[in-house]
């Protein structure tokens, strides 16, 4: 029986999250499996990758064969780099303490690769943040500015309307003592 590992699909519409599952090349791609190992979720950035590292090394070193896709996500978590550093070990090439020591030393490097990339991520949205708040702080100073030009021109004309209205207020006064009120005509 040709066993396959391999991706089945999940999730909504346009939202897919995939299992890794160990299935026989003849069944359907979302359809009867023999073991889960994992999942895969491409929705984030990075993408999320669970896997059961020991399941799958287990399964690869009986001859199971992983699709592109997977063999992508097994390469990423490291378990081909295991099995090639496991098959130098049975010929002899360098001992198992060996192989460990190399593996360790690939993991780090790895996860320091990932946490880099967090790392950027983060940064470029904290400054896409920062600079979104500037130009906000900048275009609520400009509207204050307006608003405060537009405030002191209401003021201005609202002072002028009052000195003309007391001006004019005054010129009746003046008016109505200098003129001695005329005796209505009968």
């Amino acid at each position: 029986m040709p066993v396959k590992i391999r991706l089945s699909r999940h999730g909504r519409k346009r939202n897919a999250f995939y299992h890794i599952v160990v299935a026989d090349s003849r069944s359907p791609r979302d359809g009867k499996f023999i073991e889960r190992i994992g999942s895969y979720n491409p929705n984030t950035n990075p993408a999320t990758v669970d896997l059961n590292f020991d399941k799958a090394l287990t399964w690869l070193s009986n001859g199971a064969q992983p699709t592109d896709t997977a063999r992508a996500i097994l390469s990423y978590k490291g378990v081909l780099m295991k099995k090639h550093l496991l098959d130098g070990v049975k010929k002899g090439a360098f001992d198992e303490a060996e192989a460990e020591k190399r593996f360790s030393a690939w993991l780090t490097e790895k996860q320091a690769k990932i946490q880099a990339k967090i790392d950027g991520l983060e940064g470029k949205a904290a400054e896409a943040a920062k600079a979104n708040l500037e130009r906000e702080a900048k275009i609520n100073s400009e509207r204050a500015e307006a608003i405060a030009k537009k405030n002191a021109e209401l003021a201005a004309e609202a002072e002028a309307a009052t000195a003309e209205a007391a001006a004019e207020e005054t010129t009746e006064a003046e008016e109505a003592t200098d003129e001695p009120e005329a005796p209505a005509a009968e």
